[in-house]
């Protein structure tokens, strides 16, 4: 699994997937702290990359878009510290792994996980 977090999710949830041997590109790293989400959205597809982000706006590309790529894995409602983030991804990819890859919308919400399979 290969992940592109956007400017919404802290640097340090990019280096904490990184040490658990994740494939991840912090929007920083590639100059796109500045982009549109549309640019993101691109590269993330580009790159067969999934998006984490808290930002919403990228569901309403996924709708648009009507594919089953890039998967998306949203923050919401409580979770944003992000230590509290990278152990919630280290503790729940190894069995997300195989929607994460057919195509998904995953939101981690405070109380529960919301899955949404691709294309919306």
């Amino acid at each position: 699994m290969k992940f592109l977090i956007d400017n919404a999710v802290s640097f340090k949830v990019a280096d904490r997937l990184r040490k658990e041997g994740y494939d991840v590109i912090h929007v920083r790293e590639v100059n796109l702290q500045k982009a549109s989400d549309s640019e993101i959205f691109k590269f993330a597809l580009k790159e067969e990359r999934t998006i984490i982000s808290a930002d919403t706006d990228f569901s309403h590309f996924l709708f648009k878009w009507k594919k089953n790529k890039p998967s998306l894995i949203l923050f919401r409602k409580g979770y944003h510290k992000p230590d509290v983030q990278a152990e919630i991804l280290i503790k729940n990819l190894p069995f997300l792994k195989d929607k994460i890859e057919k195509g998904c919308v995953l939101i981690f919400e405070k109380e529960r996980i919301r899955l949404r399979n691709l294309p919306i």
